[in-house]
């Protein structure tokens, strides 16, 4: 039976963060069984940096950018005989009891896919980051708690999808459900995978004592850029595609097309206009891609339960979204 547990780390061009990170991975009190740093065709020399400062260290390195998804994919495919695989992001710090609080959290059941740790601001560690990502019947992703009190997530609940910032995946689980989809290249793949895991009837959870502090943003440089804008809204109407049976399509209908509306208008008056309708038309194409390749998560009778446990949470979680609770 596989045991233990690794960290996958992706870094593109991350300098000025990954010392941090892996000095605190040094101090864990369950220090990993390895630590695999995926880099992403970085031209600022943090890869020779991490191989010459943390000789214990696995480096994979690629020549060009794969995306969040080729990273995360390979440091997965180098963790095969683990138990467990954390993913972490390169511009994080992670608490000592980090590692030993996600394991046991993913010890105590084994219907759980993932667990997500409690994301707190670097530069505000009482202010929570991200508590959970959700997502909702008007075709948004969100992260649970943004900017609210640390102190107010203290206890574990079950939450739509962890964020791949900073959370554990059941190994055995990926081999059944899949990786994540490098269609995705960056963003949304983490809403895309936890959702396929709750569609085939597993969970996923927030670990409140397990604690990061999180720069954000350090790879794409902003929170509203050209890359980010483009590459979320293709992704949010390939991830409907991919996880909605056409007649759940149908049924989001008349809250989908005022969400990606109200989104439009959003970004219109952020100067992002543009790229975001380039992205909404990518977003078509990528799901003819995806027929073509069959990445359309199949629907099966005996997951009925299950779509219709998500569709309640689709629109319980509009409610949350605009309460900001979560």
């Amino acid at each position: 039976m596989a045991q233990g547990t690794s960290i996958v780390i992706p870094n593109y061009n991350g300098a000025g963060y990954y010392k941090k990170c892996l000095d605190s991975l040094r101090n864990q009190t369950l220090p990993p069984d390895r630590i695999i740093v995926v880099d992403n065709g970085s031209t600022d020399g943090s890869p020779e940096a991490i191989a010459r400062e943390f000789p214990e260290v696995r480096l994979i390195r690629f020549t060009e950018n794969t995306g969040f998804c080729g990273a995360v994919n390979a440091g997965i495919r180098a963790s095969q005989d683990e138990e467990f695989v954390i993913l972490l992001n390169n511009d994080t710090w992670a608490d000592p009891d980090f590692t030993a609080e996600m394991v046991r959290v993913m010890k105590k059941n084994e219907r759980i896919f993932s667990c997500q740790a409690k994301m707190l601001k670097m530069e505000n560690p009482n202010a929570i980051d991200d508590a959970g990502d959700y997502y909702c019947a008007l075709g948004w992703a969100f992260a649970g708690g943004k900017g609210r009190s640390a102190e107010e997530y203290r206890r574990p609940k079950k939450i739509f999808s962890s964020c791949a910032g900073a959370a554990i995946y059941r190994m055995s689980l990926i081999k059944k459900i899949g990786m994540f989809d490098e269609n995705h290249f960056a963003y949304l793949e983490d809403t895309d995978i936890g959702w396929r895991a709750r569609i085939y009837g597993y969970i996923n959870v927030f670990a409140p004592r397990a604690h990061v502090l999180h720069v954000g943003s350090a790879s794409s440089g902003s929170i509203y850029n050209f890359f980010k804008v483009l590459n979320t809204s293709r992704n949010s109407i390939y991830l409907i595609y991919k996880n909605m049976p056409g007649p759940q399509i149908i049924l989001n209908l008349p809250f989908l097309i005022p969400g990606f509306l109200i989104k439009a208008a959003f970004f219109i008056l952020k100067g992002f206009g543009k790229e975001y309708i380039q992205g909404i038309r990518q977003g078509f194409l990528l799901c003819e891609k995806g027929r073509v390749e069959g990445k359309k998560v199949p629907f099966r009778k005996e997951h009925m339960a299950s779509y219709v446990q998500i569709q309640a949470e689709l629109w319980i979680n509009v409610i949350r979204r605009f309460s900001r609770r979560g």
